[in-house]
């Protein structure tokens, strides 16, 4: 299972799934890493940030809701309700499950970027903990440059 590592809602799911007992041992990939690049090398890594993806042990691939089916497929508590999600019926629900963990994710991303995105290549870093960290100084602002780029004393 490919999940984003640094979503707390993607890394709950993966640690509750890692709690649960298998049937079907499950092994867990940071999507976009460079593990996921190794094991993966055909596979479009930009799109597994935005959605869940299970890649089976034969190549399979499987994404949003019918991921979900699978991950529950592999669980000894949870195959029955995965059978019961593979019907017409029971995929609608998935979906909506899905859509509601996307608007989650959507909602907590544009809070925590104030409606736009921070970026590692911008200087932030984020800690699973703490959550985002400016750490880049600019060469031309200095020191006493805040976040805002105001000077502190000019």
């Amino acid at each position: 299972m490919l999940y984003d590592a640094e979503c707390g809602l993607c890394t709950f799911v993966r640690d509750w799934l890692a709690r649960q007992r298998q049937l079907v041992p499950l092994e867990f990939v940071p999507a976009g890493s460079a593990a996921a690049r190794g094991r993966y090398p055909g596979l479009d890594h930009a799109a597994t940030l935005s959605d869940i993806t299970v890649i089976g042990d034969g190549g399979q691939l499987y994404r949003g809701p019918a991921a979900w089916v699978v991950c529950m497929w592999a669980l000894r508590q949870y195959r029955p309700t995965a059978h019961r999600m593979t019907t017409p019926a029971g995929l609608k629900v998935a979906k909506q499950v899905v859509l509601g963990a996307a608007k989650y994710r959507e909602a907590r991303w544009d809070r925590r970027a104030g409606g736009n995105a921070y970026r590692r290549e911008d200087g932030w870093v984020y800690d699973r903990k703490d959550g985002w960290h400016y750490t880049r100084q600019d060469a031309a602002a200095g020191p006493a440059a805040c976040d805002s780029g105001c000077r502190t004393a000019d």
